[in-house]
C-alpha cells in the first residue's frame, strides 16, 4: 500500500472518530442467533445488545418476513438479583401461592422459547470427536477412555388431575424468575451484549432467500442493523450460548464454556444449514451420512454476520472448516475462500458413509457473538462469472462457472437497470444460487483480445472505454494503445476484487518509449465498506506530448485462470462522488433536532461543493440542508421536528447534487455505520435504510400494576432505624421496578417494602 493510500486511511479514521464521538446513537445490537432461517419456517431468534430498554419491535428488512417480541431482558444490580433470589425461596416452599392478579397475568406471559438441540445417538470422544457406539467404553480411533454423559434424574410422576391456574402460575413465575439467573453473567467478556432480546421470526414460504437486515426497535430509539438470511433448506441450530465471562490471565480456563458432552456432535441430514456459536476453544462437529458421488457444497456464514470486531485480531470470526471421512481421516480443509475470510469446500463423495465436519476458530477465540451459519448440499455455487458488468440496457451473455450449475440459468440485471453494481444469481427451478456482483455503466465497452501481451502487439482501443478482461496464463500481461494529446488526463481504473474476482492488478502507463509516466499497485476504496483486501488498481496521468500511450494491466501474483477477470476503465477523468451518511439510523428527541455525519468519496480528481439535502421529508420534520464545501470531505447535516413522537420510524434518503461543468450530477447517500476493525481501522460499513424515530425521552412504561396495602400484621416491631431517606428509597424503586415487571408476588413486595421502611431513620 502506497503512502499517499495510507495518509488517506489515517485521515478517514480521525475524521470518523470524531464523528461518532460527536453524534452516537446508542441503541446497539452486537449479534442475533440464530443469524436466519428457512422460507416457510417459524423460529426463535435472540439479540444481544446494550441501551435496549423499553423493546418494543425488532424488524427484518424486505418483504416476507415478520417478527414477533417475546421477551426483552435488561441488566439488573445486584440488590435485583438478591429480591429474585429471595422471592423464587419464598414460591418454592410449601404451600406457597400467588395473588388472582398474577394468575390472570402470567396467564399471558410468554416465556422466552429455548432451541432444542439435535438429538445424538452414541458417544462422543473428547480426544478426537469420533461418534461411538452407546456401549463402547474407549474410542475405536484413537483409543481413548470414552465419557459416557450422565443420565438425568428421574423427576417425580406427573400429577394426575389438572394443576390450578394459581398453581400453573406459580410454577411459571418460577421458572421466569430461574432463566433470568441462568442468562446472568456479573462478569461479562462484552458488556455490549449483555442485554438480551427475544423474538420469533416467521418466513413467508416465498421469501426471497439471501441476505437482509435485522434492527431493533425501542421507545427510545433504533439500533444498527446486523445481516440475516433466509434459507432454502432445512435448518438445525445448536443450544443457545450463554454471554461468556471475562477471562482472567493465567486463568483463562475457568472462562470457558462447560457444555454437556452430547452438544459437541450434531447429527444431521443434507441438505442442511447449520446455526451454531463458537465459545472459546471450541470445536463444533456436525456427522452425516453421504453417497458415491454426490457433490457437495459446504459454505460458510461468519465475518459476514459480524463483519467487523473491534478488539481481537484478526478483526472478525476466522472459521476454518475441516472435513473427515468415517475413519477420521482428514479429506478436506479450508480456512478462507480466496480473498473471503469465510471458508467454502467442494468435495465429490468417494465411497458411501458417515462423514464429520468441524467448524473452530483459527486462534480458538470465541463468545456469544461468534456465530455462524453453515450450509451443506448439492447445492449450486458460483464461483466465477465473466464478464464482471456491461454496459446499462444493452445485451450481454454471462460465463458461469462454479459447482453444480447443471441445467442452471444465470440472467443479468433487468434491461432498465440503472448504473451501478447488482447482484446476480443463477438458478434452477425456485432454487437459488449464492449472489455475485454485477457492474452497469455508461461507457462503451470491449473485451481484450489476444494477444496483446508487449505493446508492439497492443490493441487498439478508443477512449473513453471499459476492458472486460481476465489473465489467461501465469504471467499475462494485458496491454491497450490509445491515443492522447499533451496535457490531457489519462485515468486507468480496475475493478476485480471489489467485483468478487481475486485478480490482484497492477496498472501501468508508459510512453513510445517504454518510459513509465505513472503506475498503481492497491488503491484504498473508502466506498467499499467490507472489503479490507484493496487490491484493485487506479492511476490518473497527466500525458507529457501528443501521441500514442500503453496501458498495461497484470496479476501482482502471476495468478490465472477463468476466475481471474477485471474490468478496466480507461477514460479522460469523469468527475463524481459517492455518498455515505453515518450514522445508518435518525433518533430524534421530541421538538428537538439532531445531525448526521455525511462523508464524500471523491472520484476522478473532483474538488468542487457538494449541496445535501433530505429527499420528500415528510410532515414533521425539516431540514434546510447543507453544503460539502470544496476540497472537503465530511460535513455535518441537521435535521429537526416538531413532532413529540412518531408510532414507528420511516425511512429517509439524503441526495447530494453538484456541477460539474454545465451538468448538475445527483447522488444519493448510502446508509452506513463507523465500525473498527482490531483496534485500528475504521470502516464504512452500508446498511440498506436510513430509518428515522421521534421519541418521546420522558415515556415510561404504564404502571398496570397497584399493590395492595401493606397489613400492619406484617410490620416489624422495633426494628433498628439504621436506613437514611435516600437509601429508604433507592430500595423501594428496586421493589417497584421489579413488582411492575411482575417478578414479585403482592406479598412478598409488601413484606420488603415495609421491613424497608420500618429501618427508616426518622
Amino acid at each position: 500500500m502506497s503512502k499517499p493510500d495510507r495518509l488517506a486511511i489515517l485521515a478517514l479514521a480521525v475524521l470518523a472518530v470524531a464523528a461518532s464521538s460527536a453524534q452516537a446513537q446508542h441503541q446497539y445490537i452486537g449479534y442475533v442467533y440464530p443469524a436466519g432461517g428457512q422460507q416457510g419456517s417459524t423460529f426463535a431468534i435472540r439479540l444481544g445488545g446494550q441501551r435496549l430498554t423499553y423493546a418494543s419491535d425488532p424488524v427484518v428488512s424486505g418483504e416476507g418476513v415478520s417478527v414477533r417480541l417475546i421477551a426483552y431482558y435488561r441488566v439488573m444490580g445486584n440488590q435485583e438479583m438478591s429480591l429474585l433470589r429471595q422471592q423464587l425461596r419464598t414460591l418454592q416452599k410449601k404451600g406457597a401461592t400467588v395473588s388472582d392478579a398474577m394468575a390472570a397475568k402470567m396467564a399471558f406471559f410468554e416465556l422466552p422459547k429455548r432451541v432444542k438441540p439435535p438429538e445424538v445417538r452414541g458417544i462422543v470422544c473428547d480426544a478426537c470427536g469420533r461418534l461411538n457406539p452407546p456401549f463402547a467404553t474407549v474410542c475405536s480411533n484413537c483409543n481413548a477412555k470414552l465419557v459416557k454423559p450422565k443420565a438425568p434424574k428421574p423427576g417425580k410422576p406427573a400429577a394426575k388431575q389438572t394443576p390450578s391456574e394459581m398453581e400453573a402460575a406459580r410454577q411459571k413465575l418460577i421458572e421466569r424468575i430461574q432463566r433470568r439467573f441462568a442468562e446472568d453473567e456479573r462478569n461479562p467478556a462484552v458488556r455490549a451484549h449483555m442485554e438480551l432480546v427475544f423474538a420469533e421470526v416467521t418466513v413467508a414460504p416465498d421469501a426471497r432467500p439471501g441476505r437482509r437486515e435485522i434492527r431493533v426497535i425501542t421507545k427510545h430509539g433504533i439500533s444498527n442493523a446486523l445481516p440475516f438470511y433466509i434459507g432454502q433448506v432445512p435448518e438445525v441450530a445448536r443450544r443457545p450460548m450463554k454471554t461468556c465471562r471475562k477471562p482472567v490471565l493465567g486463568k483463562e480456563h475457568l472462562a470457558q464454556r462447560r457444555r454437556p458432552t452430547d452438544e459437541a456432535l450434531v447429527r444431521v441430514t443434507l441438505p442442511c444449514t447449520m446455526n451454531g456459536q463458537i465459545a472459546a476453544g471450541e470445536v463444533n462437529r456436525y456427522r452425516f451420512p453421504a453417497n458415491k458421488g454426490q457433490r457437495l457444497v459446504i459454505t460458510t456464514k461468519a465475518r459476514h454476520l459480524v463483519p467487523y470486531v473491534a478488539d481481537g485480531v484478526p478483526g472478525w470470526f476466522q472459521a476454518v472448516l475441516r472435513l473427515h471421512d468415517d475413519e477420521g481421516n482428514e479429506v478436506a480443509y479450508n480456512d478462507d475462500f480466496r480473498f473471503d475470510p469465510d471458508p467454502v469446500l467442494y468435495y465429490e463423495v468417494p465411497e458411501d458413509g458417515d462423514y464429520v465436519l468441524t467448524i473452530n476458530e483459527a486462534l480458538f477465540r470465541g463468545r456469544e457473538s461468534f456465530t455462524y451459519r453453515i450450509t451443506i448440499g448439492e447445492l449450486p455455487y458460483v464461483t466465477s462469472i465473466f464478464p464482471l458488468g456491461a454496459r446499462a440496457g444493452q445485451p450481454v451473455k454471462i460465463e458461469a462457472n462454479g459447482w453444480n450449475l447443471d441445467d442452471t440459468v444465470l440472467s443479468p440485471p433487468a434491461k432498465d437497470a440503472k448504473p451501478g453494481r447488482h447482484l446476480i444469481a443463477a438458478t434452477r427451478g425456485n432454487l437459488m444460487s449464492n449472489d455475485v456482483p454485477f457492474a452497469l455503466d455508461t461507457l462503451p465497452e470491449c473485451r481484450d483480445a489476444e494477444p496483446n501481451n508487449a505493446p508492439a502487439k497492443a490493441q487498439k482501443v478508443t477512449l473513453p472505454i471499459i476492458v472486460n478482461g481476465r489473465a489467461d496464463r501465469p504471467g499475462d500481461w494485458d496491454v491497450f494503445e490509445v491515443q492522447g494529446k499533451a496535457g490531457q488526463t489519462l485515468v486507468a481504473e480496475v475493478h476485480a476484487r471489489r467485483l468478487g474476482s481475486p485478480f490482484d492488478s497492477f496498472v501501468k502507463v508508459t510512453g513510445p518509449d517504454g518510459k513509465i509516466i505513472a503506475l498503481n499497485d492497491d488503491h484504498y476504496d473508502a466506498a467499499s465498506g467490507l472489503n479490507t483486501d484493496h487490491a484493485d488498481s487506479y492511476l490518473m496521468a497527466k500525458l507529457p506530448a501528443d501521441g500514442k500511450y500503453f496501458v498495461h494491466i497484470g496479476d501482482t501474483r502471476r495468478h490465472a485462470g477463468k476466475a481471474y477477470a477485471y474490468r478496466l476503465r480507461i477514460s479522460h477523468p469523469r468527475p463524481d462522488v459517492e455518498l455515505r451518511v453515518v450514522p445508518s439510523r435518525i433518533c430524534i428527541r421530541s421538538k428537538s433536532s439532531v445531525a448526521v455525519t455525511v462523508y464524500a468519496i471523491r472520484k476522478d480528481g473532483f474538488d468542487g461543493p457538494v449541496k445535501l439535502s433530505f429527499k420528500d421529508l415528510p410532515k414533521g420534520l425539516v431540514s434546510s440542508g447543507a453544503t460539502l464545501a470544496a476540497k472537503k470531505d465530511v460535513t455535518r447535516l441537521a435535521i429537526k421536528t416538531t413532532l413529540t413522537e412518531m408510532e414507528g420510524p420511516l425511512n429517509l434518503t439524503v441526495i447530494g447534487s453538484m456541477k460539474v461543468g454545465e451538468k448538475t450530477i445527483v447522488r444519493q447517500a448510502v446508509p452506513a455505520e463507523d465500525r473498527m476493525q482490531a483496534f485500528l481501522w475504521r470502516h464504512l460499513l452500508p446498511a440498506e435504510t436510513l430509518p428515522v424515530l421521534v421519541y418521546n425521552p420522558s415515556y415510561r412504561p404504564p404502571t398496570d400494576r397497584i399493590r395492595p396495602p401493606i397489613p400492619d400484621s406484617i410490620r416489624p416491631k422495633n426494628a433498628k432505624r439504621t436506613l437514611r431517606k435516600s437509601t429508604v428509597n433507592w430500595y423501594l424503586r428496586q421493589i417497584e421496578s421489579l413488582y411492575q415487571q411482575w417478578y414479585l408476588t403482592d406479598d412478598f413486595a409488601n413484606r420488603q417494602i415495609a421491613n424497608i421502611e420500618a429501618r427508616l431513620i426518622r
